[in-house]
């Protein structure tokens, strides 16, 4: 398997912001819908679908209405979220210092939101929990943490009757835990790790039988010791279904009992469903940086991975895992040495250029740099003129006032023009604004960061595959595709806020 990180040739649209603890589930095979998440010290309740088809993410608007009139759900984090042909249920989750109890569905074919008004054994609010579909009926739902005790409860959730029970289990149990997953594989539910009562972190697997009613199997756990190498016990990592494999990949451990502090991973094992045995998946390149509380799906041969935390950084970066056969594979890589090579053939270009440009082409190449644009050293510099010698600037801006402004007054009509690019929506722009927006577009991100340190500044410095200047080394807008105006769009509009 190969390791890609994902560009802006493989999406249009609006990609997901950096975040961790949200969900990401795969609604039959045509969407991925993340939901949820925490980042910034907030808690999101944001949809973004990425169109596997047409590759590109976009964010529907919703509709619908909860029981106290808000059209979904509270933004949260770590809560579950499982697709049943084309609608998502989520439940739980945490928002601020409150575990949450509600019950949701969104209809993904008309974007409508429900909270579902359920019965039985409803289970108590919590986070961390892990639940799986049972056939395209039923939910299965184990453990998480209620805000005082870690749970080792099995909840099934009809979601045609709406009815929760509790299921009623004979024998020994896994030890209470959160930051597990659970997962079903045929008749049996999988649970992998966790964090336990008392804080130690687990790499236990263990099987639990009887949730297929037409079997008539008395419910049960089986602890399962399985050759290979296993993965070191951890929480807040994945396991996707993909085949005849169940991939891990992440979450986080301890550096044993005299350490204190978490280590993330970035190793993927699998469970070889054939053998029943771990195995370390042979991948030939350099994997994405360690994290937990991530996302991972499976998209026919390939996976997506996005987002999650490692101690310190939120991710807003997306990975592909692809055969080796897979196009996405044989796409270049980037060299970190031919990366240094470059900037400094950069810099010494940039020292022989006159004075007055030095400071905006050390802002160019800096962001280049910390962007990690693979550039040759003929489109080394991006053209980013001064906006009182752009001529197209100037013209469209005269042109949206209505009239010929004298100069003194050129920055009223550039603003005027700039609030219109705030405001319209992208089937708006016309043709011959992109090259001027595009400048403009590069313009806003050199004068937000001069006379700063780009390495402590720059939003994406601390989560590299937000992408958010993701158009800044295109030389002019003859190299957008039409899916790429919206994204520029939004990117120009956030710029311009902040």
């Amino acid at each position: 398997m190969h390791w890609v990180r994902a560009d802006s040739s493989d999406f249009g649209g609006n990609l997901p912001i950096a975040r961790s603890g949200h969900t990401a589930v795969n609604v039959g095979k045509s969407k991925v819908v993340v939901f949820g998440g925490f980042a910034d010290r907030r808690f999101l309740v944001d949809i973004s679908v990425y169109d596997v088809d047409n590759g590109i993410w976009f964010t529907p608007d919703c509709s619908g209405s909860g029981s106290d009139g808000q059209v979904g759900p509270a933004p949260r984090a770590f809560h579950v979220a499982v697709a049943i042909d084309c609608h998502m249920f989520i439940f739980g989750g945490r928002s601020g210092s409150k575990r949450l109890g509600d019950f949701w569905m969104l209809d993904t074919e008309i974007w409508q939101w429900s909270e579902l008004t359920s019965f039985g054994d409803l289970p108590s609010p919590r986070e961390f929990s892990a639940a799986s579909a049972i056939g395209n009926r039923k939910i299965v739902m184990y453990g998480g943490w209620d805000g005082k005790k870690w749970l080792s409860d099995v909840y099934i959730l009809d979601t045609i009757s709406l009815e929760w029970t509790e299921l009623s289990i004979i024998g020994s149990a896994p030890p209470p835990r959160c930051g597990h997953t659970a997962t079903m594989v045929e008749k049996r539910l999988l649970v992998f790790g966790g964090r336990g009562g008392g804080g130690p972190i687990m790499g236990d697997l263990w099987a639990l039988k009887g949730l297929i009613e037409e079997e008539n199997e008395t419910p049960g756990w089986t602890q399962l010791k399985l050759p290979g190498q296993s993965p070191s016990p951890r929480c807040g990592h994945t396991i996707t279904s993909g085949g005849h494999y169940l991939l891990v990949f992440g979450g986080h451990g301890t550096g044993g009992w005299l350490s204190r502090y978490d280590i993330y991973h970035n190793d993927c094992i699998v469970l070889d469903r054939i053998s029943v045995q771990w195995k370390r998946l042979s991948t030939n390149n350099e994997p994405p940086p360690p994290r937990a509380y991530h996302s991972m799906t499976c998209i026919g041969a390939r996976y997506i991975l996005f987002g999650g935390f490692d101690g310190k950084t939120t991710f807003g970066d997306i990975w592909w895992l692809v055969p080796e056969d897979d196009p996405i594979a044989r796409r270049p890589l980037l060299n970190p040495l031919d990366i240094s090579n470059q900037s400094a053939q950069d810099q010494s270009a940039a020292q022989s250029a006159p004075q007055e440009n030095l400071q905006d082409q050390s802002a160019v190449l800096e962001l280049q740099k910390k962007l990690g644009i693979s550039i040759s050293s003929s489109d080394a510099q991006v053209n980013v003129i001064a906006e009182v010698n752009d001529k197209e600037l100037l013209e469209l801006s005269t042109k949206f006032v209505g009239e010929v402004l004298p100069t003194s007054d050129q920055a009223v009509s550039i603003q005027a023009l700039r609030e219109h690019w705030k405001t319209c929506d992208p089937n708006s722009i016309q043709l011959r604004e992109l090259g001027a927006l595009l400048r403009d577009y590069q313009r806003l991100i050199i004068n937000q960061h001069r006379g700063t340190s780009l390495l402590n500044s720059l939003p994406i410095t601390s989560n590299p595959g937000q992408e958010f200047h993701r158009f800044f080394h295109v030389k002019n807008a003859s190299q957008l595709r039409m899916n790429d105006v919206p994204m520029l769009l939004y990117e120009y509009q956030r710029l311009f806020s902040n």
